[in-house]
Order: C-alpha cells, then structure tokens, then sequence
C-alpha cells in the first residue's frame, strides 16, 4: 500500500504549489468566462488537475537510487511485453481457478496479478468521467478510446525510455495489457460517467447562470478586486521603466509610481471609455451610478480614492525611514523613537482597517461596495 500512498503524496505536495500559481489565473478565467465564480467547476478542474499529476506520479515513483539503472540489473532483462492478454496466463499460473469451486475466486481476485490489472483499469477510469464533464456526449465516447490510448501510451513510453533517458536504462516494464487495461478503464469511465456526474451541476446551468448575471448587468466584488490586482501589475512595471531614467531614491520611487497611478487610474479609463487594464481583461467597466456612462468627475475621485490611501502609506515609510536614520541624534533620540513607533502604528491601524474592509465587502454578496466607488459614485458595469 506504501507503493501507493507515496506517489500520491508526492503528488498532493507538488499540486498545492501549483494551486498557488493557478488559483488567480483561474479566477481571472472563471469571471472573464462567466461572471462569477463557479465551485462546481473550480473543483472539476482544479480536481482534474490533480488526478493528472498523481496518475503521473504513481506511473514513475518511486524512482531509483541511482541513474545507472544498468548495473543493478541482469544482462538479460526484458524490459517490455509485447503479447496482448499476458495477464490472463499470469493469473491462472499465480493463483490456480477451480472454476467448479468458487472459494478459489477469492484467491484470484487477491492474487497480484489481478490486482495490477483492476490498478491499470481504475487508473484511467477517472480520465473517463473527466472527458464526460467536458464533451458532455455520450456519442463521443471515441475520444475517451483515443484519449485514453494515448495517456495510457504516453506513460508507458516514459517507463521505456528511463524517464526520457534520465535513467541508464527502463526502471518498469512496457506492457502492452496496461495499454488494454488503462484504454478500457477511460472508456468504462465515460460510460458510467452520468452516475457520479450528477452530484454536479451540468454545463448548461452554469451558462444559464452566466447569461442571467450578464443580463442584470452583475460584476461581483472579487472580480472588482482582481481588475485592481491587475491594474496595480501595470503601474508597478511602468514606475519601473521610469525609473530607468531617474535616480534610484525614495522621492523619485513614490513620483514614478504616482505618475503609474495616475496614467492607469485616471487618464486610461477617461480616454478608453471607463475601462482599465484590469477591467479589460474582467470584461467590465467603471462607469457613474446615475447615468450609467463614464463621467470625468467620477474617474477623478476613483483615483483620488486610490491614491490617497497608497500616498498615506507612502509618506508613513518616508517619516519612519527618518525617524529610524536619525536616531543616533542623542537630543532627539527619544522623540525620534516614538515617532517611529507612532508611524508603524498608524500604519498597522489603517492596514487593519482596509483589510477589514475588502473582506466585509467581499463576503457581503454583492450587497456592499469598495469605499472607493461609493466615494466616487461609480460602478462596474459589463454594458
């Protein structure tokens, strides 16, 4: 069981990394496609995901101790079987089938052969269920076939080849009974598929869904709040080309990104008809709660909305930066001390607060908006 436990494990660790990398992306995805988060798909995918790299796992884990994989093997090794239904000479040699005595089926079905070959077919069953979710046809049942033909292919060329030549020489057999085994376990695995599928809701409601939010004209905070992410992306990378050109200090670092701040906040959307990069890629766009279209004045405020709480943080540093250089003064020393000290606690206390703010938003379904649209009387707006 071990010889499971860990590829899965292994698979488990590498999954969560990548989970960290995805997870935005695929909400940027899930909105951009949507309009709101579906968990129904969240797990398909991110589940699919898995399943993919612990299959991968248990086909090449555990992996040798050594990459001359030769030396610890006999000159006459065969590393590949290229009789079809092998397994089934292999079954009835290890454990012996009276067939007028059924207490000798137990001992099949715990034989090890048996087992390897219910493995191979459960390995790809999953594949299966998957191809169903997302071609949703029975009629397309050839593409689990083909499909699973080739996963199953793919993982048996990687044990052929030492993991692509890492390995001296195959460290697990080629067998074509697991090419026959995974291809029927993907082809069980979309025909059973409808069984498990429908603990889900199907494709057709989601869209359902999507049309009804993009017809009441709903963008959801989380989506607001990824186009800000976005947006910030942008003024970090142009106050970055712009400091190619200026001296490398404080000032200069909170003009440039004030410039970035200003350009993307205020004079893109002003220009670009309420949209920002962010809101672009969102698919939405800022517009005034009265008239329903882009106004200068609301922009305006949206950005100064933004900014002054950013240019707050900024002259927060630059004060405590100060304090903390000039402590050495013995005269003012102590002043200096709880100046620093005041300055991070400011800084703690309006953190807190906007952190408080952006999770009452976001858990308020909709029925509460950023400080910085009710200040500015706008609203995202998918028309």
């Amino acid at each position: 069981m071990s010889s499971y436990v860990f590829p899965v494990q292994a698979a488990l660790a590498i999954f969560v990394v990548m989970s960290m990398f995805l997870l935005v992306p695929w909400l940027i995805y899930g909105y951009r496609k949507d309009g709101f988060f579906s968990w129904s798909r969240f797990l398909v995918s991110f589940s699919f995901i898995f399943y993919i790299l612990a299959a991968y796992c248990l086909v090449i884990l555990p992996l040798p101790s050594t990459r001359n994989t030769c030396a610890q093997q006999a000159a006459d090794t065969i590393y590949y079987n290229l009789v079809p239904f092998t397994f089934v000479k292999d079954i009835t040699r290890e454990t012996p089938i009276v067939w007028s005595q059924p207490s000798t089926y137990l001992g099949m079905i715990q034989g090890r052969a048996f087992l390897q070959v219910l493995f191979n077919i459960l390995l790809l069953m999953p594949l299966g269920v998957y191809l169903r979710y997302f071609l949703q046809k029975r009629s397309y049942w050839k593409v689990a076939l083909f499909g699973g033909f080739g996963l199953s292919l793919f993982f048996e060329l990687t044990q052929l080849t030492g993991l692509y030549g890492y390995y001296t020489c195959p460290y697990r057999l080629f067998d074509v009974d697991d090419l026959l085994a995974n291809t029927s376990g993907a082809v069980l695995g979309y025909l059973v598929a409808p069984i498990l599928l429908a603990l889900f809701p199907s494709r057709a409601s989601i869209q359902a869904k999507s049309e009804q939010i993009v017809e009441q004209n709903r963008v959801y905070p989380v989506a607001q709040l990824l186009a800000l992410m976005i947006d910030g992306i942008v003024i970090v990378f142009i106050a970055n080309v712009m400091s190619i050109f200026t001296d490398s200090n404080v000032i200069n670092d909170v003009l440039n990104t004030s410039i970035g701040m200003f350009i993307v906040l205020f004079c893109v959307p002003w220009l670009r008809n309420g949209v920002t990069p962010g809101s672009v890629i969102l698919k939405f766009r800022y517009v005034n709660q009265q008239t329903g279209e882009p106004a200068y004045n609301s922009i305006f405020k949206r950005f100064i909305a933004l900014y002054v709480p950013w240019l707050s943080f900024a002259i927060i540093r630059l004060v405590n930066d100060y304090a903390f250089q000039n402590t050495h003064d013995g005269l003012l020393q102590p002043y200096l001390i709880w100046l620093s000290v005041g300055m991070v606690m400011l800084y703690m206390i309006v953190s807190v607060i906007l952190i408080i703010h952006v999770f009452m938003v976001l858990f308020s379904g909709g029925k509460r908006s950023f400080y910085f649209d009710e200040v500015s009387h706008t609203r995202a707006s998918r028309k």
